[in-house]
């Protein structure tokens, strides 16, 4: 063969080479160009499911955070009621002394246990207890426990009749109920 004959085949083979690597280089990167496709659709798709799951943590700390001040302030408000219902059969106990004093007892006496109540309802105020005495008022089962039904022409239905004992309500939570007669004409 001649010279340029070698040379026309050395460049065909150079030219044929050269076609060849770069249909490999194009395969090559059609290939990793759809293995980032997908690699970057997954990873777009963790990335969505992470920001999810935070949103969600974030919700369940906030909540969290919410309730515990909940129940820290209910605690706050709440946390004497065992003790506050433990000394209202003291405050029954002075208000039957005052009712049932005999007349040859001294004024002193009664002075004393009046003003005795009056300091312990006074104490009992500062803890946002309040005693529930539901003269004419209509019967409401929650704060009122019925004891007996009376007729009464000057009332009516429904209402009360007598008071028995007091009740109370420590912040709007009634701790006992007044004992009451419920009107029935």
């Amino acid at each position: 063969m001649s010279k340029k004959v070698k040379k026309d085949n050395v460049k065909i083979d150079e030219e044929l080479d050269n076609a060849v690597d770069q249909n490999l280089i194009e395969e090559i990167d059609e290939e990793s160009q759809l293995t980032d496709d997908s690699e970057l659709e997954e990873a777009s798709n963790k990335i969505s499911e992470l920001e999810a799951a935070l949103l969600r943590k974030t919700a369940d700390l906030d909540n969290a955070v919410k309730r515990s001040i909940t129940e820290i302030e209910r605690a706050h408000k709440y946390g004497v009621e065992k003790l506050l219902g433990e000394l209202l059969p003291i405050i029954d106990n002075l208000e039957h002394a005052l009712s049932n004093f005999s007349k040859k007892a001294s004024s002193e006496d009664k002075e004393g246990i009046e003003l005795t109540l009056k300091s312990f309802e006074s104490a009992l105020d500062k803890f946002g207890m309040r005693p529930i005495y539901p003269v004419n008022e209509d019967f409401n089962p929650e704060k009122h426990e019925a004891v007996s039904m009376t007729q009464d022409k000057a009332k009516k239905d429904n209402q009360i009749g007598e008071v028995f004992q007091r009740g109370w309500e420590l912040h709007e939570r009634v701790l006992r109920p007044a004992r009451v007669t419920v009107i029935k004409n």
